[in-house]
This record gives structure tokens, sequence and C-alpha cells, in this order.
């Protein structure tokens, strides 16, 4: 199954954008504003890794933490804290109670402009605050979706500049958006058709290529848990998304089929305790 990703999508050199996959004075075309395009002047080549900038790949043992309300009272915390890589997605909180269901090692977390937009007013009054919560993250990096939309863009290299700036621990780096389209393509010849794939159906897919194990943490896209007990839609709220936006049930299928499979765990239940 790697295979067949990797000849499709090849995240180990395109997952991000970088010197090595985009030259200088080249245009990028947007992953879903198709008909628009950005010239990589030398501002934004600068900002761009040399090469994809994981060392070490493939990563032996991978946590991708989904938000999923499942997660709480999980105990997975440790479990997945002992993983050699832990991708999570749109910043979200692994502080306080949560941290015994949920962890707090971050190498990768996804960063979702809206979120920026909704909770730090664009960066503009908040900058303070953003800082201080992403230390949170240790030295990890945020990827953010700068090439999906047009309005995407500036907010994205604002988080770059901001994060040079003030000398934080964390990197921005770039989503490919035609890794991002080869990958959106590669899952609807699979019947997952949907407006745009969510992102943690992005990140397990990258991890799938990147990592020898992959485990998930937090998927589970229904209202009530295996026993029939009603939980929140993610472990910090019960704020539902967009319908019609994520093919939420198409995926979680194909991911079900992958742990049948052997290609990835998913973890549904508590984790033991060690």
């Amino acid at each position: 199954f790697r295979f067949y990703l990797s000849s499709c999508c090849n995240a180990v050199n395109n997952f991000i954008v970088s010197q090595n996959n985009t030259s200088l004075g080249s245009n990028i075309t947007y992953e879903v504003e198709s008909k628009k395009n950005i010239l990589i002047a030398e501002d934004i080549y600068k900002m761009l890794p040399k090469s994809q900038p994981f060392e070490g790949i493939p990563f032996k043992q991978c946590a991708v933490v989904g938000n999923g309300g499942i997660l709480t009272n999980s105990s997975c915390g440790a479990e997945i804290d002992q993983s050699d890589f832990v991708f999570r997605c749109n910043l979200p909180p692994i502080w306080g109670n949560a941290v015994v269901d949920v962890g707090n090692k971050t190498d990768l977390v996804t960063v979702n402009p809206s979120i920026i937009a909704l909770k730090y007013g664009k960066l503009n009054e908040m900058k303070t605050a953003f800082l201080r919560n992403l230390t949170s993250y240790g030295g990890s990096f945020l990827l953010l979706p700068a090439f999906s939309y047009s309005s995407n863009t500036a907010i994205s290299f604002e988080v770059h500049n901001l994060l040079k700036k003030y000398q934080a621990k964390q990197r921005a780096i770039f989503f490919h958006p035609n890794y991002l389209k080869s990958l959106a393509q590669f899952w609807r010849g699979r019947g997952v058709r949907a407006y745009r794939l969510s992102t943690g159906f992005m990140i397990t897919s990258a991890a799938i290529e990147l990592c020898e194990d992959v485990k998930l943490y937090g998927f589970w896209p229904f209202s009530k848990n295996p026993n029939g007990k009603p939980i929140s839609h993610h472990y910090y709220d019960n704020q539902l998304p967009k319908p019609g936006f994520h093919a939420m049930p198409k995926e979680f299928y194909q991911i079900l089929q992958l742990h049948y499979k052997g290609v990835l765990k998913l973890q549904i239940g508590d984790c033991q305790k060690r």
C-alpha cells in the first residue's frame, strides 16, 4: 500500500514545499483555486526549507492524533508520547488534564488559517497569546496550507515571519498543493469523494509513506462510543464541522480497511496502563 501511495503522491519528496521541488521564479498553482497561481519570488523562496525537513525518515513508530471525543478518559497520553514521531491536527489543546489522554509530545502540528483568524484575530492584537500557546508544542513543525486557497497565503506567511522574528522554537512549513491534489485523486479513485479531504486523513496518508508503523488515535466520527455512550465531537469541545465539506464516513471506512489489512493500527478503546 505504501508503494501505491508513493507512486501516486510521493510524500518523501513532495509533501512539503521545498527549494528542491520548487524553483525560484516558478509559479505554483493553488490546490483548490486551480485557476490561480503564485510566483515564487525570492522572498517566498527564502522561506522554504532546502529539502523535506524531516530528519531520519522513515520514522519507526508514528502516532497520528486526531481530535475525536473518543480520546476523553482514554489514558492514551503515555503511549502516544512514546512514539518516535507525533502528528497532531489544528493546534489542539495539549495541556492541563488533557495530557493524560492525548499526551503532549508533538513533532508536527497542522494549523488551519481559519483557526488563527477565529482565535487570534488574524494575529494583529494577539501575537503574544499565539506565541505563548505555541510553547506547548515544543520544537515542532507548524504545517500550514499556504497554497490551498489564496486567502490562506498572507496569514501563513505571517506565521512564518512571526516565528522567525521572535526566534520561536517552532518552524512553519507549507503543504505542497500538488501533493494534496494527487492525494485527493488517489482517494477519489477509492470512493472518497468530498469537497476536500480532512486534515487528519491527509496526515494519515503522509504518515503511511513517512513511517514504518502508524497508529491512529482520536479517529472516530460518531456521536457515541462503541459501547453506545454519548461522546463529544472533539475531546475539547462539541463543535460540529460544516455539513458536506468532508466525507468523514467514507474516510473512516477506508481507515477501517487499512486497519484490517494491517497497513496501520486504529486505537478505539482505552489504552492499556503500562
